[in-house]
């Protein structure tokens, strides 16, 4: 997607460093647009777990390139299989709950059991493989989901703008372009569509207001930052028309994994008809869990996300500041589970389904 008016993507090769990969260090956005070089298997797992990549699908694949880099240093090991094996489990660690990264590492696992002395080529290759599939999901999730929008558009009573409200960044910063709950807003905003997005701050790490919001503007894309405590008040007034959020695990029953505060989003959408639809791979559906909201692993993050924040000062610097009295204990869940009974479809690249598990069933053979 556009930065400055140039494309990018949140993750690439660099033909100059063959043996590493590039990404786009999302802690620093949106005040500082910072490249970084990944190049071992502990640079792309302090990545994962310090979010300077984030959303399940570039997670996925930031954990795909970090297979190819375990595969090179297994290679030239005493044995190899066990060393590869060995690695692929440590990256496991660097985060629990998107389904993604424990996808794209049993994948090019798969991939490399029956030929580990060409292991970091087929790994590779396996990398490649994931990333572009990714990309292509995206579009394919925004090309389905627009037509919900457009219907919704062409019901609307009133006139004024669609008005969308999203949690979290579920853009193309949490891909590798496009995004999830974002395709479809690109999608109809390309078509013509008068869309208008509701961008919940995010607390904490404010990823709404740091990356949605800054994403938007860069495409051009009308929206308003709000306080997550605001949308229940905007869809008692009638003034949006559509929750669409992103899944970080998404269960075969159809409950969804997300940011935390995205449970009370669904509560409030299904208390004033206002539909609630989760945009999502097919890569980011846990087959083999059937009840996320007894079941979900939860990640608890350091308590310094709740208690400080980062801004910038009127010198213009990026400062760190503390918000609530020192010492305060706090807990910081970093998802919540909505039930499958508040969401109203799923939107896939593979199209768009009841979130329950004989429509999730029959979503997931097409891909056989």
């Amino acid at each position: 997607m556009l930065v400055n008016k140039e494309w990018y993507y949140t993750l690439w090769e660099d033909p100059q460093e063959p043996d590493a990969i590039k990404i786009i260090d999302q802690r620093d956005l949106p005040h500082a647009f910072t490249i970084r070089t990944l190049s071992s298997v502990k640079d792309c797992f302090v990545a994962i777990q310090e979010m300077w990549v984030r959303g399940a699908p570039l997670i996925g694949v930031t954990a795909a390139y970090g297979a190819w880099f375990a595969a090179k240093e297994a290679q030239v090991g005493i044995d190899p299989p066990a060393m590869f094996t060995k690695m692929l489990d440590y990256l496991k660690q660097s985060r629990p709950t998107a389904v993604n990264l424990f996808y794209a590492l049993d994948r090019v696992a798969r991939a490399v059991e029956n030929d580990f002395s060409e292991m970091a080529t087929i790994a590779l290759n396996e990398a490649r493989a994931i990333r572009r599939e990714e990309i292509e999901m995206s579009k394919a999730i925004g090309k389905h989901g627009v037509k919900l929008l457009r219907d919704l558009a062409d019901k609307k009573q009133t006139k004024g703008p669609l008005n969308i409200l999203t949690h979290c960044n579920a853009g193309w910063l949490a891909c590798i372009d496009y995004g999830t709950a974002t395709a479809p807003i690109y999608e109809a905003f390309q078509q013509g569509l008068d869309v208008h997005v509701w961008v919940d701050e995010t607390r904490p790490r404010n990823q709404g207001a740091s990356l949605t919001a800054w994403e938007l503007g860069q495409m051009g894309v009308p929206h308003t930052l709000i306080a997550d405590n605001t949308g229940g008040l905007l869809m008692q007034r009638g003034m949006v028309d559509a929750v669409l959020v992103g899944s970080d695990r998404t269960t075969a029953n159809g409950d969804v994994a997300n940011k935390i505060g995205t449970y009370l989003k669904a509560l409030a959408a299904k208390d004033n008809q206002v539909p609630f639809y989760v945009a999502l791979p097919t890569s980011s559906i846990d087959m083999h869990m059937h009840d996320g909201v007894t079941n979900m692993p939860i990640e608890e993050r350091t308590a310094d996300e709740v208690c400080c924040m980062s801004g910038v000062n009127d010198q213009g610097l990026v400062e760190r500041i503390r918000i609530a009295p020192e010492n305060t204990q706090a807990a910081n869940y970093a998802f919540d589970v909505t039930p499958a009974s508040l969401v109203t479809s799923l939107i896939t690249e593979e199209g768009v389904c009841k979130a329950n598990t004989k429509a999730i069933e029959a979503l997931m053979s097409k891909k056989g």
